[in-house]
């Protein structure tokens, strides 16, 4: 029995031996990663410097793609140093900090799709009050809520895990899982399962329910209006919800490979679905909201040409 404090190092034993093949998927990875920053990047700075897009749902689109680079930050460095060592160990302190970056990010996400949803629904449902409700005051609140709230939540789980007694030191992945830390321990985990109980409480019943019921609420006012005002809101809501069902989508390959033994699974497909929310969604938002939105597409292809 040693104590999480004494373990210098934790070994991420889901790298295999690709050989030769390692220079091929790092140059893929990194790809990847240019690709990602360089998408997210542009649609910040295309926000940022044109005041027509200084409205709420632009703003929440900004914290959005922040979050993107965030996360894939996180990510995308330390997976490509591995790809390019023998030896896929990380020190104790490194691997919480990396914990953190990777959950905040996800609470982050969850909390910024659910705040755009309520968005859509004032829009749609209340569009007389929309200034109102949607002042500027209210944004900036929202926003600070989005990224506030999550990084509050992470600490308070880390604090618990961090100093857990344990009996090993191999994580079964590429990088570093809380509820992989946690089964490791030789103590008593009951706080770490009772916070992890209220922290799904609050998210599945929480944010999935407001998410849930906002649509509810916007598909009674579609079928009640027009087919004109009723194709504007479909394409309004469609990029934001293609976004929360891909997000969802990979968040359940998550929580499944963590909860669940995945030794039959090919070990290819294991790293596949452990990296998919991680990957597919900073690389799926910046297309999907620059290439559906006129607005955007044309301000970002006056800031690439310098055409105004």
């Amino acid at each position: 029995m040693m104590n999480s404090s004494a373990v210098s190092h934790f070994t991420l034993s889901a790298y295999m031996d690709t050989g030769p093949w390692r220079y091929f998927f790092f140059l893929i990875v990194l790809c990847l990663y240019v690709l990602i920053v360089l998408s997210n990047v542009l649609l910040v700075v295309v926000i940022c410097v044109n005041r027509s897009l200084h409205e709420p749902m632009y703003l929440f689109l900004c914290s959005l793609f922040v979050n993107e680079l965030y996360g894939s930050t996180g990510l995308f460095p330390f997976l490509l140093l591995h790809i390019l060592s023998d030896s896929h160990t990380v020190t104790a302190p490194l691997c919480f900090l990396q914990i953190f970056h990777i959950y905040s990010y996800a609470n982050v996400e969850c909390c910024n799709l659910a705040v755009m949803c309520y968005d859509r629904y004032v829009a749609i449902c209340c569009p007389l009050q929309y200034n109102t409700r949607m002042s500027s005051n209210t944004v900036a609140k929202l926003i600070a809520l989005i990224w506030l709230f999550p990084l509050i939540e992470v600490a308070v789980m880390i604090s618990l895990s961090a100093p857990l007694q344990l009996c090993g030191n191999i994580i079964d992945k590429i990088y570093c899982d809380n509820y992989s830390v946690v089964k490791l321990a030789c103590s008593d985990t009951s706080v770490n399962n009772i916070y992890g109980l209220i922290y799904t409480v609050i998210a599945i019943f929480g944010f999935l329910t407001s998410i849930f019921y906002s649509y509810l609420r916007i598909l009674k006012v579609c079928f009640s209006v027009s087919k004109q005002m009723r194709q504007k809101a479909i394409s309004t809501c469609t990029p934001h919800l293609a976004s929360l069902l891909n997000f969802c989508f990979g968040s359940f390959f998550e929580i499944v490979q963590s909860r669940f033994s995945m030794r039959r699974v090919p070990n290819m497909l294991r790293i596949f679905l452990s990296l998919y929310f991680l990957t597919c969604q900073p690389l799926f938002n910046p297309v999907l909201y620059g290439l559906n939105m006129s607005k955007i597409r044309i301000l970002c292809k006056s800031l690439i040409f310098g055409k105004m």
